[in-house]
């Protein structure tokens, strides 16, 4: 019998059947899937997906997983946002998050009565590692009685203590509501300071910030952007808010990755380039086929743990499971839903 470890590093044959069984897969993903690429995943793909009938259990796919985990074992995908939402919704007894480590967290929050999983313990955030329950409360102390706005991007104790959780797509419209709600000119958005810069040119709430910045998204700059411009005349920019400001500026669109979908699909540009973690471009390219995609590549190390091997070695020994205080998960709870209640405002193109 093999153990756990021995069965994560089986290399899984590609067999005819496995080949029939995924070609409509592969047909879907041929174009950013390269044929000899697909005799590995396919086994793994193939097996995941059967095993998930077998437990009830469903995948939550981030738009930053590769396209092969995207669009070929998740059953749900989206940005931060839309995969909470899906959190509270499946009635599998399993969700297996393919993602980083706080998404699954806001899933068992939401889901309290599931198992969750997390194929890597490893897939951590820069942004949620930035900050801490106590660094919350000091913040609270420090200004008293206002609103504190957080990320999703953070742990289930910093978000037990915010009065509303935000995300990229719906943050101007979270800070305006709370900041109507309690009558005040003022709001605390932690931790992501570029995210905050950018909500705070789209409204006249004023924001405190912390000092909590991507990785991935701050190694972005100006200068890249006209670059990028220079060696691609016509191409559209489309930026994430979790870039700098000056980025920002530069672009001819800022949203979350779910808006820049939506932007290429309403306004299907002949040339276009996500300035974001390096998966986007390739997974919507599988919806938009006929779209040239100019690809930056700064990668999520923690998005890039998660793996289809990992992914089936979760489901085979049902780890790593997921846990949260259920106290803390009750107050981090009523932050998440409140956000979820929050009517979204339209993305706002860059200035």
């Amino acid at each position: 019998m093999l153990n756990a470890q021995a069965r994560s590093n089986t290399v899984l044959p590609f067999t005819p059947e496995i080949a029939r069984a995924t070609r409509g897969l592969y047909e879907r993903v041929s174009h950013v899937v390269p044929e000899i690429e697909w005799a590995v995943h396919a086994p793994y793909i193939d097996a995941t997906n059967r095993l998930k009938r077998q437990k009830n259990a469903v995948s939550l796919g981030h738009n930053y997983m590769t396209p092969e985990i995207f669009n070929c074992v998740a059953d749900f995908v989206g940005d931060s946002l839309e995969l909470a939402r899906e959190a509270a919704k499946p009635d599998a007894k399993v969700i297996v998050q393919a993602g980083v480590h706080f998404m699954a967290e806001t899933s068992k929050i939401l889901s309290p009565d599931r198992t969750v999983l997390i194929p890597d313990l490893r897939a951590g955030c820069s942004l949620a590692a930035s900050i801490t329950g106590a660094d919350v409360r000091l913040l609270k102390e420090k200004y008293p009685g206002l609103p504190v706005v957080t990320y999703v991007n953070t742990s289930a104790d910093v978000k037990a203590e915010s009065d509303v959780c935000c995300t990229s797509s719906n943050a101007v419209a979270v800070v305006e509501d709370i900041a109507r709600e309690r009558g005040v000119d003022t709001v605390i958005m932690i931790p992501d300071e570029y995210l905050a810069a950018n909500v705070a040119k789209q409204t006249p709430v004023k924001i405190i910030s912390w000092k909590g910045r991507c990785e991935v998204h701050e190694r972005f700059s100006a200068n890249d952007v006209r670059n990028y411009r220079e060696a691609n005349p016509g191409v559209v920019v489309l930026a994430h808010p979790e870039c700098p400001p000056e980025v920002v500026a530069e672009a001819d669109f800022a949203g979350s990755t779910s808006a820049m979908i939506n932007y290429v699909g309403q306004r299907h540009p002949a040339r276009v380039v996500m300035v974001t973690e390096c998966s986007m471009s390739d997974n919507v390219a599988v919806e938009f086929p006929d779209v040239d995609f100019v690809r930056p590549c700064n990668l999520c190390p923690h998005m890039k743990r998660i793996s289809l091997p990992k992914i089936l070695h979760s489901l085979q020994t049902m780890t790593h499971e997921v846990m949260v205080d259920p106290a803390i998960a009750a107050r981090a709870r009523a932050a998440v839903e409140r956000m979820l209640a929050v009517k979204t405002s339209p993305q706002r193109a860059a200035a």
